[in-house]
């Protein structure tokens, strides 16, 4: 029996095979088989709608009018957003606007502020 390699995220032991992906099942982590480094050694660089590189805390401005879904209000363009947190998902970025509250905008959707 083969040896898997510890879970680079949480070090957990208990990591398990499928279809040729490491999954652990207490962080619910998924890597390659190909490479055991963590994934901050591959980290995703983030850009903004004119190519500048985002990073947390940073401050955004809105470059067109969001609609959004379910509230029917919208965000207008000009709508500056502070503190700025970069996750990675299909909406790029994490932030609190003042009126609307939490929500996730797009980084094609921002410049640099």
């Amino acid at each position: 029996m083969s040896t898997l390699p510890p879970c680079p995220k949480c070090n957990s032991a208990f990591t398990y095979e499928d279809a040729g992906m490491f999954i652990c099942p207490e962080c619910a982590h998924e890597w390659s088989g190909e490479s055991s480094a963590p994934a901050e050694a591959a980290a995703k660089v983030y850009r903004d709608s004119a190519g500048n590189i985002l990073q947390d805390g940073d401050t955004v401005t809105v470059i067109k009018d969001l609609k959004l879904k379910g509230s029917g209000g919208v965000v207008k363009m000009g709508t500056k957003v502070k503190n700025i947190r970069l996750v990675d998902s299909d909406h790029d970025i994490d932030c609190k606007i003042d009126g609307f509250g939490a929500m996730s905008l797009k980084s094609e959707f921002v410049r640099k502020a």
